[in-house]
C-alpha cells in the first residue's frame, strides 16, 4: 500500500513537471493585450498616502499605456510621468499609478521589440519614453545603448551624467498630452 501511494505521488508530480515543461510562455504581445479587469481607480490607503498623497489612484490597463507612447511622433519625447498625468486626467484620478505604468510602459516596449523581431509592421516607439528627468531606461529592449542610438537617429543628444544617460535638454522636445 506505501509503495503505490509513494509511486502514484511521484507519477502525480512528474505530470506536474510535464505540465509545466510544455505550457506556453506567454509572449510580450499577449502580456500587453491582457488587462486582467483594469484600468480600475481606487482610493490611495493611509499607507500609500505618505508617499502618493490623498485621493485616487488609477491603475491602468497595459494597453492605455502603450497607446499613448504610441502617439509620441519622430523627434519628440514623453515621459513615464507625463504618461501617469494622463491617464489621472483620463479616469478623473489624483494620480497614476507610478508602478504599473512603468511596468506597462516595459511590456510594451518588449512587445514592439517582439513585433520588430517578427517583421511586423508599425511598433511601439518605446525608445522615445523616458524616466523623469529625461533619463532613458536600460530596463527596455537594447538597453542604453540601442536606446541611444535610435534616440540619436532622431536628432537628440545624448549626454552622460554619472551612470545615468539623459536627453539634453529633453524638456523642448517634450509631447503635449
Amino acid at each position: 500500500m506505501y509503495v503505490e501511494a509513494v509511486l502514484e505521488k511521484l507519477f502525480r508530480l512528474s505530470l506536474t513537471y510535464y505540465e509545466a515543461m510544455t505550457t506556453k510562455k506567454k509572449s510580450w504581445t499577449e502580456k500587453l493585450a491582457d488587462s486582467k479587469g483594469l484600468p480600475r481607480v481606487e482610493k490611495i490607503t493611509e499607507k500609500m498616502s505618505k508617499r502618493w498623497g490623498t485621493g485616487t489612484v488609477v491603475i491602468p490597463a497595459p494597453m492605455e499605456v502603450d497607446a499613448i507612447m504610441k502617439k509620441v511622433p519622430k523627434g519628440k519625447l514623453v515621459t513615464i510621468n507625463e504618461i501617469r498625468a494622463a491617464l489621472a486626467k483620463k479616469h478623473n484620478a489624483t494620480i497614476g499609478c507610478p508602478i504599473t505604468t512603468g511596468i506597462f510602459a516595459w511590456v510594451a516596449a518588449h512587445a514592439a521589440e517582439e513585433r520588430i523581431q517578427e517583421g511586423k509592421g508599425e511598433v511601439t516607439p518605446y525608445w522615445r519614453t523616458l524616466k523623469a528627468g529625461g533619463v532613458i531606461n536600460e530596463k527596455y529592449p537594447g538597453g542604453v545603448e540601442g536606446q541611444k542610438e535610435l534616440l540619436e537617429e532622431e536628432g537628440h543628444k545624448i549626454i552622460q551624467k554619472g551612470k545615468k544617460y539623459i536627453v539634453a535638454n529633453y524638456e523642448k522636445s517634450l509631447i503635449k498630452l
